[in-house]
């Protein structure tokens, strides 16, 4: 039986970024070049982060775990040359109450690490 990390590997990728391309042809049809190659890497991202979901639901985690933990999943992908892509999908979904953001220790972790890897804590750049 495949792994829920399977679900990113290059086939399955291509194929959830081909069906949303089929789904939505006739939008492509009427596009320009740059475009459709905007439309095909948002539909890469939705397609990482979709399968990245579903990945996460295989992992066997029992339903009251989920209930009362939070997850956060992040994929590092290769963009070409010396480049990198970064995904991050949160479960239960962030939520922003009052100016903060409710989160669940998992998710503070992964926000944290994001957050050390990008700089974008408005200090140094």
């Amino acid at each position: 039986m495949p792994s829920p990390d399977d679900l990113l590997a290059e086939a399955p990728l291509g194929a959830a970024v081909a069906a949303l391309a089929e789904r939505n042809r006739h939008h492509l049809a009427q596009m320009t070049d740059e475009e459709r190659a905007d439309a095909l890497h948002h539909w890469h991202d939705l397609a990482v982060a979709v399968l990245t979901a579903a990945g996460a639901a295989l992992g066997g985690e029992e339903e009251s775990e989920r209930e009362n933990g939070g997850r956060a999943v992040i994929v590092l992908e290769d963009a070409g040359q010396d480049e990198v892509a970064v995904h991050a999908s949160f479960f239960p979904q962030l939520e922003d109450v009052g100016g903060e953001v409710l989160v669940t220790p998992a998710q503070a972790a992964a926000l944290e690490l994001l957050e050390a890897m990008t700089g974008a804590d408005g200090e140094e750049g």
